[in-house]
């Protein structure tokens, strides 16, 4: 695979932490360097580590895990994109989707990155033999999920401000759709 493959497919598997932080960013409507630079960096770690994970696995466990993969994607995104949905309808002191929250950061972090377990997987059948063949597409794959994380707050900030609007269905309608593309893809475009 050569660099700009290795670029477009790292910013692909970015786009749905992206999108997840965006809406993040408006739920927060202010910038948290704190919050996005962790979410940043799980989103990114996670992204890097299910590719790595898919190819170790990939010889004994692959006819497993391809079966579910999507499923599993799909149950986490909906799950939390329902929750938030019923977030919006709560009293302001009774909220429990917090992005700020690490068991948020986590669960986001792991259903977004799940597609990449399955990269990593074709990994291990189009020519990666070794750990250090891994380690540019891992590298570039958890950059970009981080960078594209950190914009996706920063432009969710901006637009929570300038419109001053709560965004919760917004947010969990967007988790679902990630959701259901998902699924889709791994349903019928194979």
């Amino acid at each position: 695979m050569g660099l700009l493959a290795i670029i477009l497919l790292a910013v692909s598997l970015a786009i749905d932490c992206f999108t997840v932080s965006v809406t993040s960013g408006i739920i927060l409507q202010r910038v948290r360097w704190n919050i996005f630079l962790k979410m940043g960096f799980f989103f990114g770690l996670f992204q890097a580590i299910m590719p790595f994970l898919g190819w170790l696995g990939a010889s004994r466990f692959s006819h497993l895990i391809e079966d579910y993969d999507h499923w599993i994607a799909f149950g986490l995104l909906c799950f939390l994109g329902i929750r938030m949905i019923r977030e919006h309808f709560k009293k302001e002191e009774e909220r429990s989707f917090n992005p700020t929250r690490l068991k948020v950061i986590l669960a986001l972090a792991v259903a977004t990155s799940i597609d990449a377990l399955a990269v990593g997987i074709s990994f291990a059948f189009t020519g990666y033999n070794s750990l250090g063949s891994l380690t540019l597409p891992l590298a570039a794959i958890g950059a970009a999920s981080f960078l594209l994380s950190i914009i996706g707050c920063l432009i969710g900030v901006f637009c929570g401000r300038r419109f001053h609007c709560r965004v919760e269905i917004f947010g969990g309608i967007v988790l679902i759709g990630i959701g259901t593309k998902i699924l889709v893809e791994h349903l019928f475009i194979q």
